[in-house]
């Protein structure tokens, strides 16, 4: 850093991924009509630090085929994604998208589980 400069919250990368994530959510919903792509949400978009690539992780609901047809759907689309991106955002160069599924949601959803199993068993301890 030089001097005078001021430290900026966000990264560039980050910015740029919030971007992504807003626009590429719209096509989702107005633009891409893809019978394979199902119930999903966009939950985070991790951009490079070169803005070369971006990782944009998906919440889909439904089973194990569902789920990989989704992704199937969201990736054949990526190239539309990218030629539009390229249209509504003034960057130099549009990152390289790939699409990945998140599971934190069900992993979440497996924690809050587990602890109320492990509560319920403690409070069955208790009382006997």
């Amino acid at each position: 850093m030089k001097a005078g400069e001021i430290m900026l919250p966000f990264k560039r990368a980050d910015r740029v991924g919030e971007l992504i994530l807003e626009e590429i959510s719209a096509m989702l919903i107005r633009e891409i009509k893809d019978p394979r792509i199902g119930f999903v949400t966009l939950t985070r978009v991790e951009v490079s630090d070169d803005l070369r690539y971006a990782k944009v992780y998906a919440s889909i609901m439904g089973d194990e085929h569902t789920e990989q047809q989704t992704l199937q759907g969201l990736q054949s689309a990526t190239r539309f994604i990218q030629r539009e991106l390229g249209k509504r955002l003034r960057l130099r160069r549009i990152p390289k998208l790939t699409f990945q599924r998140d599971k934190s949601l069900e992993y979440g959803a497996y924690i809050n589980q587990m602890l109320n199993t492990l509560s319920r068993e403690t409070l069955d301890e208790e009382e006997a």
